[in-house]
């Protein structure tokens, strides 16, 4: 991931002092997240679609039933691109012009495979689980054969990427700075409330050692 060509696919055209290229500015973004929208053509037809997904390495994991149109587009080998944006504070002007966002977002250009082998699956599957929560993977069941054979998962293979980072305050023209209004940055970020456990679970079962490390830490950024 290094500085792209003038005429490369990832690179960004406007505001270009926010681009990263870097490969450890793209993962770091990609694994504060877990969202992505997932775009591809299917004859003539764009789509773009929402998809939990985790980071495993240069390659990003995403997994769906074997019926969806989606993972049966994607694990053909199609030219497809993923979007993660993390919004991290609402920026607030003087004018309505220089309103804005503070973000972190990542592009990536790539081809998907299917991961086929069931120990392979096996394994994603809990790689998938630990990216959401850490450590979650060894304290829940591993997909059975039923399982695996109900799931498609692809390995989506990351050929280009970049990073596009704003952050700061507003922009503003400096004759609005006189102006009696409000400006300033709003801060953003996601938080967990208390877990709410299943009526049904076995008793004696306790709050696991993933969920309670999370909630320590992010007590910790508070």
């Amino acid at each position: 991931m290094n500085e792209p060509a003038r005429d490369a696919r990832h690179r960004v055209e406007r505001s270009k002092a926010r681009a990263r290229y870097d490969r450890d500015s793209v993962h770091a973004i990609l694994d504060a997240g877990m969202l992505a929208h997932v775009g591809f053509c299917q004859g003539a037809q764009p789509f773009v679609i929402p998809m939990l997904y985790a980071r495993d390495g240069d390659t990003i994991v995403l997994h769906g039933s074997v019926a969806s149109r989606l993972m049966r587009e994607l694990g053909d080998g199609i030219p497809a691109s993923l979007c993660v944006t993390l919004v991290d504070g609402l920026v607030l002007a003087r004018s309505h012009f220089d309103h804005s966002v503070n973000y972190r977002s990542v592009v990536a250009f790539g081809r998907a495979r299917v991961l086929a082998d069931p120990v392979a699956k096996t394994a994603a599957l809990a790689r998938f689980v630990d990216a959401l929560i850490p450590g979650r993977a060894a304290e829940s069941r591993p997909a059975d054969a039923s399982e695996l054979g109900a799931t498609t998962v692809l390995v989506f293979e990351i050929e280009d990427a970049s990073a596009k980072v704003r952050d700061g305050g507003a922009k503003e023209n400096a004759a609005d700075l006189a102006l009696p209004y409000w400006a300033g940055v709003l801060p953003q970020r996601s938080v967990f409330d208390a877990p709410r456990p299943q009526p049904d679970l076995v008793a004696g079962v306790d709050l696991p050692d993933s969920v309670r490390n999370l909630l320590a830490r992010e007590g910790a950024t508070r």
